[in-house]
């Protein structure tokens, strides 16, 4: 199966409010997925019910399916602990632990009852590296995450994600608090994960998402209006909204 995830005829409602409208998509395997649209048309709403994080506010309501790897994820019998293994979430701004940089890679490990010392040390570096940022903290792993610029932050935050070996990284725009360099940083890291993960990336940034994604879906007051190929949506869009919006006549 060519696809990670199958979305079909997906609402979803937070008590009254109707906020994501018969969403139909599919994510390809190992490849980067941006979602782009104004504010408060559903993109990060879309993400979270990804790997369940909509659960936690008492008002939602959902109906539709949502499959990854061909299984229901609100199948009643799913592990939702399993499920957010299998999909990794980064955050708009960098979200260290007070902790040392080894304990913030370690965390998710040790969670799923990972102690074996070695395998932990090997598993922290291999993250790390993975996450373009071992050369930079190798050598002060005990010291606290939060004396780490807030590029490392973020960059940290990605090898805290990899480290429990996810199918899927979910980023609702990981590089917005960030400076230029290291936007660009975590754009080269997007580039290199994308051959082992399936990366599903919310971004406001047009030239950042030709920049990383092969797949483009623009949502607009809770729908798709558009999806597909990136080229083709930035270059021969099929409706007239999504060419106003990327060619910034509103949003």
């Amino acid at each position: 199966m060519d696809y990670r995830i199958e979305v079909e005829d997906l609402n979803v409602y937070f008590d009254e409010a109707h906020i994501l409208k018969d969403i139909n998509i599919k994510i390809h395997k190992n490849t980067v997925t941006s979602l782009i649209g104004p504010s408060g048309c559903g993109k990060s709403t879309f993400v979270r019910t990804l790997n369940r994080m909509n659960d936690l506010i008492d008002t939602f309501k959902l109906d539709g399916s949502v499959l990854l790897d061909g299984q229901d994820i609100y199948d009643p019998k799913l592990d939702v602990v399993d499920l957010r293994k299998k999909v990794g979430m980064v955050f708009q701004k960098p979200n260290p632990f007070p902790k040392s940089i080894f304990d913030n890679v370690a965390y998710g490990l040790r969670v799923h009852g990972i102690e074996d010392k070695s395998v932990l040390a090997e598993r922290v570096e291999e993250s790390l590296k993975g996450a373009a940022l071992w050369d930079e903290v190798k050598d002060k792993l005990d010291k606290s995450a939060m004396g780490l610029s807030g590029g490392q932050q973020q960059r940290l935050c990605i090898a805290r994600t990899i480290a429990v070996n996810p199918e899927v990284i979910l980023m609702d725009e990981p590089a917005s608090a960030l400076d230029p360099i290291s936007t660009t940083k975590i754009e080269d890291l997007i580039h290199k994960l994308k051959n082992d993960y399936t990366i599903i990336i919310v971004t406001h940034n047009m030239q950042q998402a030709t920049r990383v994604s092969k797949y483009t879906a623009f949502f607009l007051h809770g729908e798709i209006v558009e999806s597909g190929l990136t080229d083709k949506i930035f270059i021969e869009p099929e409706d007239k909204r999504t060419e106003d919006y990327i060619t910034g006549r509103f949003g």
